[in-house]
């Protein structure tokens, strides 16, 4: 199967965006920043594009201007093994962005994140109705996930 690159079209801010998500992802690097040159386009030694690698993942990005803005339509899922990982990335990734709701935060860029422990799914779809039903209820009612809530909502209904 051929890779797949996410390309992100940022306004004129790029180089910041790939420097700022380089430091929030473990074994992450920028690859290359394509700077004009006297010949433009652009101002001479602007970034006009980038590769940066976040942890693994490839992606591409363009100073295309204010012409197009990030919305929830796309988003980045973040699978984090417990309560220490949804709390690290739900810091870094609203510092200067903004909290939305069940997991959905975003960056201080625009870009939509979903940050969700891997737990979220086991109990949301939980074998016992009543337990998945309290599990997913509480999640509405939260911004950043908190795992001991969820764990605590299905539990009663399994006690209960």
């Amino acid at each position: 199967m051929p890779s797949i690159t996410p390309s992100l079209w940022f306004d004129h801010n790029l180089e910041e965006a790939a420097r700022f998500y380089t430091s929030v992802f473990p074994n992450s690097r920028i690859e290359d920043l394509n700077r004009a040159t006297d010949a433009g386009p652009g101002e001479p030694n602007s970034v006009l594009s980038a590769t940066f690698v976040l942890d693994g993942n490839r992606f591409i990005g363009i100073n295309g201007g204010p012409h197009f803005q990030f919305s929830e339509a796309v988003s980045f899922t973040i699978h984090c093994k417990d309560q220490d990982e949804v709390d690290y990335y739900w810091q870094r990734l609203t510092d200067g962005g903004e909290e939305s709701q069940c997991g959905w935060c975003k960056d201080r860029f625009g870009l939509s994140w979903q940050i969700i422990p891997d737990r979220l799914y086991e109990l949301v779809s939980h074998p016992d109705p009543d337990a998945a039903t309290a599990a997913t209820q509480a999640m509405y009612g939260m911004r950043k996930i908190v795992l001991a809530d969820l764990e605590r909502a299905a539990a009663a209904k399994l006690t209960g």
